[in-house]
């Protein structure tokens, strides 16, 4: 095993060295993707990955996308089983929507920080508290948070899901920079935003667009909504992970400066061979979508391990909360 420092990944083509991205040199990638294949079709799998995956995962995933696609493919699987590349959260939601696929986590430990900001227990007494408010619940968060909640969203539908909400007073958890985002955007609700956020998007700074910018002049910021409010102040456009790739991938500039976690590269250099991209901040890194690897891909399908269960309970009022979020078109 050959552990590579974090400051070197940052100058790597990932392009050409994608395998040594999670840290581990496998002398036979090749090998390992053909048994993923041969497993993938023998145990009637499909494997999801999101767009932050390392990409030699991107690469063997069925489909890759931002957290409402993924979502929006574990609801219409025919498969047995689900392999999802991500983290807790999306796993459990994968289970939530599809409760009769068998869903495996390869990285059990693959978690989200963010998500534990917000409890079952304190969302719990804050309704208690305030009876009145209509609550929205980012899909990052666990199943028992979303069990507590009215609506789910996503980065790419927030402002949509809560412009659509019947209420004046809205709590939106947990991350209160896309709350923040969407307050700003809808006026005619009164949004109270619970105190988390990303520590990977959070922690970016204005000082480091600033830089950026001066570095790359005739370059686009394209940002994600969970950055902190002066970042999103700052950029040429602001959307969820496919909705940045999207606006790249049609846009007439060549330049682009991207303000999210560095997994979404690969798809934007892949969709994109002729255009430039740079990663605003050396902080993009999320160490728990890097977690995920083939070889955890392909010991998920071998010993059908890391399987994820929701008690039903739990799954039947969380299921309301994201079917209700489906619903919207």
């Amino acid at each position: 095993m050959i552990v590579v420092n974090i400051s070197a990944i940052l100058v790597i083509d990932l392009k050409t060295d994608a395998n040594i991205i999670e840290g581990v040199i496998y002398m036979d990638k090749q090998k390992i993707i053909d048994e993923i294949i041969k497993l993938k079709r023998e145990k009637d799998a499909i494997i999801l990955a999101h767009n932050y995956q390392i990409p030699e995962v991107q690469e063997i995933a069925d489909v890759v996308g931002d957290s409402l696609a993924l979502s929006r493919a574990a609801s219409n699987v025919d498969n047995k089983m689900i392999v999802f590349c991500g983290v807790h959260f999306m796993a459990e939601s994968a289970k939530i929507l599809s409760p009769d696929k068998k869903v495996l986590l390869p990285a059990k430990d693959a978690g989200c920080p963010m998500a534990d900001m917000v409890t079952a227990e304190k969302l719990r007494e804050y309704k208690e508290k305030n009876p009145d408010t209509y609550i929205v619940c980012y899909v990052n968060s666990s199943a028992a948070v979303k069990a507590e909640c009215d609506i789910c969203c996503t980065s790419s539908n927030a402002l949509k899901v809560v412009s659509s909400v019947d209420a004046e007073k809205i709590l939106f958890v947990p991350d209160r920079n896309l709350g923040n985002y969407v307050k700003n955007k809808v006026k005619d609700k009164q949004i109270d935003l619970w105190p988390g956020f990303c520590i990977t998007h959070h922690r970016v700074k204005e000082s480091e667009v600033i830089k950026a910018k001066e570095a790359h002049p005739d370059a686009l910021v394209l940002v994600h909504p969970e950055c902190n409010e002066n970042v999103v102040k700052m950029a040429d456009f602001v959307g969820s992970t496919s909705q940045i790739i999207e606006f790249a991938t049609k846009s007439s500039s060549k330049k682009f400066i991207i303000g999210t976690e560095m997994g979404i590269l690969h798809q934007l250099r892949k969709l994109n061979p002729d255009k430039r991209f740079y990663l605003l901040s050396p902080g993009f890194i999320c160490a728990n979508m890097k977690k995920t690897g083939l070889n955890d891909v392909l010991n998920a399908l071998k010993y059908e391990r890391f399987e994820i269960t929701v008690p039903e309970d739990i799954r039947a009022k969380a299921l309301t909360s994201l079917q209700r979020m489906m619903d919207i078109k």
